[in-house]
């Protein structure tokens, strides 16, 4: 059975045409008894905000502001994550402790010499959190107190996201000014009750 295919027509690009890039579907709105998943970053469906241990750490917060995000994993060249640098660690006291401490300008810091090593980042199963709801999440977050989570898999693969940001905006909870993280679980608090 032999097919008469026809040329597909052919149109002008245009100046300026932009491109699609994956995006997790529309944040739906939730509240504390939503299942957990509906708040987490599913990396089998939006990619991850990635950086190379060797980039200087003004580089990872000009990438951090381009991409909208809080958090970068940190790997090596075949994706293997090698740790975690958030918007704290670059915005906080350690890059000026660290460049003290070795006798460096803070300029001349990398990713590396802030991040928090793989060894030393807590994670969340999948396991759990696939029966977990969203105050589960919140409560582990604020316990912890930090505004991000990890989430793997059983073969130890990063497979989700959690951010107190992210599920405050799903929350319908406006978030303070300077994400400082006591008054975001406070304001969060508030908001739901």
């Amino acid at each position: 059975m032999e097919r008469d295919y026809q040329p597909l027509p052919i149109h002008d690009f245009g100046a300026g045409a932009g491109f699609h890039r994956p995006t997790q579907s529309q944040a739906a709105r939730v509240d504390l008894e939503s299942p957990a998943l509906q708040v987490m970053t599913d990396l089998t469906r939006a990619s991850p905000a990635t950086i190379r241990p060797q980039a200087p750490l003004a580089g990872a917060n000009q990438f951090m502001i381009t991409r909208g995000v809080r958090l970068l994993l940190a790997v090596d060249d075949h994706e293997k994550v090698l740790g975690v640098i958030t918007a704290t660690d670059l915005l906080g006291e350690r890059p000026i402790q660290v460049a003290v401490a070795r006798g460096l300008r803070r300029d001349e810091l990398t990713v590396a010499d802030v991040m928090t090593e793989a060894a030393q980042v807590d994670a969340l199963s999948l396991a759990d959190v696939e029966s977990a709801r969203v105050g589960h999440v919140l409560e582990t977050l604020r316990h912890s107190g930090r505004q991000h989570a990890l989430v793997v898999d059983a073969g130890g693969l990063v497979r989700g996201i959690f951010s107190v940001s992210q599920i405050a905006r799903q929350l319908g909870v406006p978030l303070p000014a300077g994400g400082e993280i006591a008054r975001t679980f406070s304001q969060i608090e508030a908001a739901i009750r």
